[in-house]
């Protein structure tokens, strides 16, 4: 007579489940700590300010970050996924060249228009790290490149498709698009002046007005 044998324990299921949960709660506390650096800024960012929040214990937030450091790199490359994801990754649908470009640029434009009562980390982080040497800058300076990088691209790929004029300096253009939108950020946040939505829309025009090549 053979015996049945008693079921196997599953520690697999059991350590996916907890893995799964685990990132969960990474993914809450990112949440938590993207809202609170949004408003006060990534100095503003601290084990125990992210505890109070989340009402976590401050060895619970720890766990999941390791340091105050980390959780600011964590957030910087966090803020850069949902950026890329709503702003560049979008825009790469549309057909090369100028449509690109413009979708581009006006989607960067209306995600910082949303975020004038929070504030934009890229800019924000740049006014908190620009004289700040350490790992913190460094994940900051190279996402903000990655996008002016992408952005750089677009411009030239409408140049090359014979949308913009044959001398466009992609540079010099890509400084000048950057320009407005620092402009909008500071003229709605921290002056409150009504209509720089507007403006730096009819910015964006001018620009591409002195841009574009002329119909042959």
């Amino acid at each position: 007579m053979t015996s049945t044998p008693s079921a196997a324990p599953r520690p697999a299921r059991s350590g996916a489940r907890a893995v799964h949960k685990g990132q969960q709660t990474r993914s809450s506390i990112l949440d938590a700590a993207l809202s609170l650096a949004s408003h006060k800024g990534l100095e503003g960012l601290s084990i125990g300010a992210l505890a109070e929040v989340t009402g976590m214990s401050k060895s619970g937030v720890f766990a999941h970050f390791g340091s105050r450091e980390e959780l600011q790199m964590s957030v910087i490359r966090e803020y850069h996924a949902r950026f890329e994801e709503e702003v560049f990754y979008p825009s790469l649908r549309e057909p090369r060249g100028l449509p690109r470009l413009e979708a581009m640029f006006r989607r960067w434009l209306a995600r910082v228009s949303i975020e004038i009562d929070s504030g934009c980390i890229y800019i924000s982080g740049a006014v908190e790290f620009d004289d700040r040497p350490g790992p913190v800058r460094d994940a900051l300076v190279d996402m903000v490149r990655t996008w002016h990088t992408g952005l750089e691209r677009a411009i030239t790929i409408a140049r090359e498709e014979g949308h913009l004029r044959a001398d466009t300096d992609a540079r010099q253009m890509l400084f000048e698009l950057h320009g407005l939108v620092l402009a909008l950020h500071h003229d709605a946040r921290f002056l409150r002046s009504p209509g720089a939505v507007q403006r730096s829309e009819q910015g964006f025009l001018h620009v591409l007005a002195r841009y574009r090549a002329r119909p042959s």
